[in-house]
């Protein structure tokens, strides 16, 4: 399904289940095929399932417009307004994470039962005072390394199904890092701590223990930041641990769901 933001972008949307709402926000360059596990497993608990593909990936509008995340943040805002859901669970994978956090930024955390970061710190720039951020990125490497690429996400094989449909979709949607260039920039230069701050839902940090974008000890300590944080650390995951280790994910992800109800 599609709708057209006011910025005139043409976004694709999915929405299945009825029940209280999941939106689901994939990381930078994925489809949402990457969440059919967790999809699968939310529809079983009788949730109303809800994706988005961000501007620019998986089969929404390729477009150099709105390049930015506050932009992103304001879509998924669009979205919901269009839907008319008024109450909702977020759960980000990576940058989709980080738009969850602009949307609290703009929005606050009013119509939000609950926040879940998947693999994602809230800083991309390592610093004296910040060492869990992306790989190595620091301010002198700045342009050089985003521009690079990132290599391998996953240390488990993704499941067949899953596999299958991305690479399918890759083939006839093929991702553009040149065109998207300048919203990886704006994302990896925000720093989302004071937001975490003030996140007044409860807020779930969930990361791969053998990430290889963001050391695992980041997980705890952006938790720590929230007032109703929690964290978990899914051991034998990459950066998408809800898709390479989807039971253990689920497990996870049930027993923080419970204490919503």
């Amino acid at each position: 399904m599609e709708f057209t933001t006011t910025d005139g972008v043409r976004l694709h949307y999915t929405d299945q289940g009825r029940g209280p709402v999941v939106v689901l926000l994939a990381g930078i360059g994925s489809f949402s095929v990457v969440w059919q596990p967790t999809i699968d497993f939310l529809l079983q608990q009788n949730y109303r399932v809800l994706t988005l593909d961000a501007r620019n990936q998986g089969l929404s509008e390729h477009t150099a417009q709105g390049l930015r995340i506050s932009r992103h943040a304001m879509d998924v805002a669009e979205l919901l307004a269009f839907l008319d859901i008024a109450n909702f669970i977020g759960i980000g994978h990576s940058m989709g994470a980080a738009t969850w956090w602009a949307y609290a930024s703009l929005f606050g955390t009013r119509q939000m039962q609950a926040l879940i970061d998947i693999d994602q710190s809230p800083k991309m720039i390592n610093d004296a005072r910040w060492p869990y951020g992306f790989k190595n990125l620091t301010q002198n490497n700045f342009f050089t390394l985003l521009q690079a690429p990132f290599g391998r996400a996953t240390v488990q094989n993704l499941p067949d199904s899953v596999y299958y449909q991305n690479r399918a979709l890759q083939a006839s949607h093929p991702y553009d890092p040149e065109l998207n260039y300048p919203f990886l920039l704006d994302h990896a230069l925000q720093d989302w701590r004071d937001v975490i701050i003030h996140l007044q839902c409860p807020f779930l940090v969930v990361n791969g223990g053998q990430s290889p974008f963001f050391a695992p000890r980041f997980g705890p300590v952006v938790a720590a930041l929230a007032p109703k944080g929690h964290h978990c650390m899914i051991e034998h995951s990459g950066h998408l641990p809800m898709t390479e280790c989807p039971q253990a994910f689920q497990r996870q992800l049930q027993q923080f769901l419970r204490q919503l109800e």
